[in-house]
């Protein structure tokens, strides 16, 4: 039998109906990744990065999945592009977006990859993704 996995993402949205795309990006993780067993309450934030007049809507989720971090992250990018998500930076320089979903943590797993780095490497410097993150690791 495979292995259950916990995978902790963070899910971002500045761009059209904020709330509605976060929860459908939850319903397709829930459908194609794992079972997504807890999420955060959404918070709003201004943008990090970069200037722009849209607040973000920020959630974390925690889900329970048999993938292996790279095929999880095949699949976040392919609900990222069904919801209408672009290039995440032109040059390096954030910019606006429907959706943007990282992946965290993965179990306690740490890899150093082109593609994918675990834990992710900025987390700790962003409250966007600690606040959420924290309020669903204290209800373990």
């Amino acid at each position: 039998m495979a292995a259950l996995h916990n995978l902790y993402l963070s899910l971002g949205s500045n761009l059209g109906d904020r709330h509605a795309l976060i929860r459908q990006a939850i319903a397709l993780i829930d459908e194609r990744v794992g079972v997504v067993y807890r999420v955060s309450s959404m918070h709003e934030t201004e943008p990090w990065g970069f200037e722009s007049s849209h607040k973000f809507l920020n959630a974390c989720c925690q889900v329970r999945t048999m993938m292996m971090p790279h095929r999880c992250l095949e699949e976040l990018q392919r609900i990222e592009r069904e919801l209408g998500r672009g290039e995440k930076s032109h040059d390096g320089v954030y910019h606006d977006r429907t959706i943007d979903i990282d992946m965290l943590m993965f179990d306690d797993l740490e890899l150093h990859d082109a593609d994918l780095t675990l834990p992710h490497p900025h987390m700790h410097e962003r409250d966007f993704v600690m606040v959420p993150l924290r309020e669903i690791l204290n209800k373990e």
